[in-house]
């Protein structure tokens, strides 16, 4: 007999339970691994490329711009065009045509001096007086002594004649005549020595008085009344020039060295003059240029008889000459001074600087005159630095210059 159970309406039926399962995943394929390998592979090699690329980019631009960064400012500038030199001005130095330090040539005290500065004197005036007691001392023992040198060869020779005399008769011997003979030389020679002596002293005596050794002008006293002199150049009693004719010496370059003749007329003015010219005479010249100025010197001389000038003072002496080729102005700071010569920096190739040699004309001191070395179209560097050199690359400043590529 089965069992049947008859369902409970009270009773809640439970719900089945069904077990979820995820679906199942299918294998990725070798193809597809290695093809996502290869991706990342690419992706990789491509970055590190990138990378690369960018650092050398960097790396070139910082260079580009080191070497930009190293090239100096400078400003250049077309020159002036100046005026065709037919004459030309130089500094001149004026100097006495004689001047002359005067010194002791004995020792002894100053008794009196005569001429003080700014006296005009004449050749052979009494400039001062110097005491020399020891010296006087001296030359009296000297007198002395030349007497008692010509008394004892006096007595010598007596003997020598008598002597010469007996002889002959053979009243005496002949080794005894021969013995005054001698005696009587040599005290000749004494007496000959003692006068010499004398004569050196009289002549320091003599240098008691100083004498004024050309006509002009005591321009500076060095000694007092009563002060120690001493013989020789350590100290100068007076200084004396002569003004009568004035020398010019003044240093032509070499570019107009040609130029100059002697006996020419050359013009000179002088700033206490202003408006006035004086004229000289070029009497001489080196006849060699300076290795370091490449000038030569010349020398013109002033006649100054009415004393208007003075030695020493500044000259502007005024040259004439035949007119040159283009000439053009520069300021003075564009000239560079190198071992191998005067230069003066240009820019060509729109960024390169070139030095050119350079020969210069009137110089004023703000600005020079180039005579030689530039044309017109020259871009000139207005101040160049001192590390300038050949072939060197600049960066040009101002509104009138292009920068060149790659430049600041």
């Amino acid at each position: 007999m089965t069992n049947e159970r008859t369902p409970n309406p009270h009773q809640q039926s439970q719900p089945a339970h069904h077990h979820d399962h995820a679906p199942e995943q299918k294998p990725i394929s070798s193809q597809k691994a290695l093809l996502g390998v290869a991706l990342v592979l690419v992706v990789a090699v491509l970055l590190g490329v990138l990378g690369i690329m960018s650092r050398r980019s960097a790396d070139a631009v910082l260079a580009q711009r080191t070497h930009d960064q190293a090239a100096p400012s400078v400003i250049a500038e077309i020159p002036k065009p100046g005026t065709p030199v037919d004459n030309y001005v130089l500094p001149g130095n004026v100097t006495a045509y004689t001047d002359s330090p005067i010194f002791a040539r004995t020792s002894g005290y100053l008794t009196h001096w005569y001429f003080d500065f700014g006296a005009r004197v004449k050749k052979g005036d009494l400039l001062a007086e110097i005491a020399t007691p020891e010296l006087d001392q001296q030359l009296a023992q000297a007198e002395a002594d030349l007497n008692t040198a010509r008394a004892s060869a006096g007595n010598a020779k007596i003997q020598a004649d008598r002597y010469a005399g007996l002889v002959k008769s053979d009243a005496v011997s002949r080794q005894d005549t021969e013995t005054f003979t001698t005696q009587a030389a040599t005290t000749s020679s004494a007496v000959k020595s003692a006068e010499s002596n004398v004569q050196r002293l009289k002549e320091l005596q003599s240098f008691e008085k100083v004498y004024a050794p050309f006509d002009g002008i005591v321009t500076a006293r060095g000694v007092d009344t009563g002060q120690l002199i001493n013989q020789g150049a350590a100290n100068e009693l007076f200084h004396m020039q002569a003004i009568q004719t004035l020398r010019v010496y003044a240093n032509v370059p070499q570019v107009y060295s040609q130029s100059v003749k002697r006996g020419s007329k050359i013009d000179l003015t002088f700033a206490e003059y202003a408006g006035r010219i004086f004229q000289g005479t070029l009497v001489r010249t080196a006849d060699a240029i300076d290795p370091v100025s490449r000038t030569l010197l010349v020398e013109i001389d002033v006649d100054n008889r009415a004393g208007q000038l003075l030695p020493g003072s500044l000259a502007q002496v005024h040259f004439k000459t035949p007119p040159a080729g283009p000439t053009f102005i520069v300021p003075a700071s564009a000239l560079i001074f190198r071992r191998e010569g005067l230069r003066v920096g240009t820019v060509v190739n729109g960024n390169v600087a070139h030095l050119v040699p350079v020969i210069i004309g009137e110089d004023d001191g703000a600005t020079v005159q180039i005579v030689n070395g530039i044309g017109a179209g020259d871009k000139v560097i207005q101040d160049p630095p001192d590390s300038l050199i050949e072939g060197e690359k600049v960066y040009l400043e101002g509104a009138n210059n292009q920068a060149s590529p790659g430049g600041k």
